[in-house]
């Protein structure tokens, strides 16, 4: 007969799971992940494409997200069957002054300052790479300067190094190379909640956590690396990053 102190009937710990990958660079987007900005979008588009008596849904709107603005405009003309009614520039012009008021009252969306300010404590070196150009970048921002003078650094998609957008892996190339110190892709890990921002980080060889909207169908989930639902269900320790205190 077992004695009564012996352990035995009483479970074991759980083992600790091996983390995925060692990462040791955090790299984030902006758009619809740190910042609730893709609504304005969405909302200025649909206003955009009703005096045309047509509907923006939402396999545009994968289509578009993340890309550049010349870029995203062309594919909305193209695909909406607009050509010779809107031209790609008339667009941009038209959604610019719809935005340009919207954009300053973007907030934070959940989880996003745990992890920024958990990072930042533990001198896990955070960046952003946006496709946002400087203007729209300074107006989704101002009232948000203290968790952006956070980042090490912020690449944004008019600068001179990003050549193509995403998912050319340009402008995630160009936020790792402006760490310091010897930075490989695989020490990175990107968090994105656009299609083609998945596919430029996996292009530029890094790990891609993917954070989308949950309107978006999930066959565009396949090439990211984890899907989470929000930034509150991150574990850091999966990516062999410090954990929670809390």
């Amino acid at each position: 007969m077992a004695s009564v102190d012996s352990g035995e009937g009483q479970a074991a710990p759980a083992p600790v799971p091996a983390p995925r990958a060692t990462v040791t660079h955090v790299i984030f987007d902006m758009d619809g992940l740190l910042l609730d900005t893709e609504g304005f979008y969405t909302e200025v588009q649909e206003k955009i494409l009703a005096r045309y008596g047509k509907v923006f849904d939402w396999s545009l709107k994968a289509k578009m997200m993340g890309k550049k603005a010349t870029e995203s405009a062309r594919i909305f003309v193209d695909e909406c069957g607009l050509t010779g009614l809107l031209t790609p520039e008339q667009f941009l012009e038209e959604r610019e002054s719809m935005l340009q008021e919207l954009f300053p009252s973007c907030v934070i969306l959940p989880g996003v300052l745990r992890l920024i300010h958990h990072l930042h404590a533990n001198k896990i070196p955070i960046c952003v790479a946006t496709g946002s150009h400087q203007r729209h970048f300074a107006l989704k921002t101002q009232n948000h300067q203290e968790m952006f003078a956070l980042m090490h650094h912020v690449v944004m998609g008019d600068d001179p190094e990003v050549k193509a957008g995403k998912p050319s892996p340009d402008i995630f190339l160009a936020a790792m190379r402006r760490f310091e110190g010897n930075v490989e892709p695989s020490n990175c890990l990107v968090f994105e909640d656009a299609p083609s921002g998945v596919g430029a980080a996996k292009n530029a060889g890094m790990y891609a956590v993917m954070v989308p909207d949950p309107r978006l169908d999930v066959s565009y989930h396949k090439q990211a690396d984890q899907v989470l639902s929000s930034l509150l269900d991150f574990k850091p320790t999966e990516w062999g990053l410090p954990p929670f205190t809390e």
